[in-house]
């Protein structure tokens, strides 16, 4: 049995007030099936997609799916059951669910499916108590199935941040994963031994103590370098000299 959602107050967000913007380079492109009769408008559509929920400055070829691809240019499926496949796909559980807290999951999921941030700290812990009883897939369902996804986006088109207003996009403020799981990798990659017993590592190395001898220079004898005879040195000089002539 399923805990149902719990009740959350919607605060006012940018994408929930009518913007008089005027459309500049900074306005978010939208792409939908419908727009997309030849196979260069489905690319730039299907890689849209792998931007908006993958959220990788560069794509490697390893994190494409070919099947979900396959479906979707064949009219199989529709935009929305791709993004639920992306979302679901092993690329994304790699990369991001399994590096991140579900507080975290929350935003990312917000702002990768529905196109906003999440309104504060009462709908976050609502989303990841869904997170926590249907895991991450339930939680996906619920947001791609959900009324806000429908009537921002319908069947047909790929999430996009629906308003940019006195914000940078969310793939530069939301990385893959924070500080926590940066962290826990620095741990990971230096052994335990290496830097906190250091001190032991430098107990064991023998160090021989400088001794200092102590020398009469009474008894040394300097040899003199000095010239018996001093005499001229011979200077070469010819009063005379040859120019050429022009």
């Amino acid at each position: 049995m399923s805990i149902p959602l719990l009740a959350y107050r919607p605060s006012s967000q940018n994408q929930r007030v009518a913007g008089f913007e005027v459309a500049n380079e900074e306005t978010p492109r939208q792409y939908s099936l419908e727009d997309a009769p030849s196979s260069g408008d489905l690319d730039e559509l299907i890689w849209a997609a792998y931007r908006q929920i993958l959220s990788e400055h560069v794509l490697l070829q390893s994190y494409r799916q070919g099947n979900l691809e396959s479906q979707l240019r064949n009219r199989a499926i529709s935009v929305r059951d791709f993004v639920r496949g992306l979302a679901k796909s092993g690329v994304f559980r790699r990369l991001v669910v399994e590096t991140n807290s579900n507080y975290r999951l929350v935003e990312v999921g917000l702002k990768r499916i529905l196109g906003r941030s999440p309104y504060n700290k009462d709908e976050e812990l609502a989303w990841s108590i869904k997170i926590a009883t249907e895991g991450w897939d339930g939680f996906v369902d619920a947001l791609v199935d959900s009324q806000e996804y429908t009537q921002n986006f319908g069947d047909n088109t790929v999430p996009y941040q629906r308003r940019r207003y006195q914000d940078r996009p969310f793939n530069l403020v939301t990385p893959r994963y924070a500080s926590y799981w940066r962290d826990k990798q620095e741990e990971n990659r230096y052994k335990w031994g290496d830097i906190k017993n250091f001190l032991d590592m430098a107990r064991t190395v023998q160090v021989t103590p400088l001794r200092y001898n102590s020398v009469k220079t009474d008894n040394i004898k300097i040899p003199d370098t000095s010239r018996a005879t001093p005499g001229a040195v011979p200077a070469s000089i010819n009063s005379t000299a040859s120019f050429p002539l022009r």
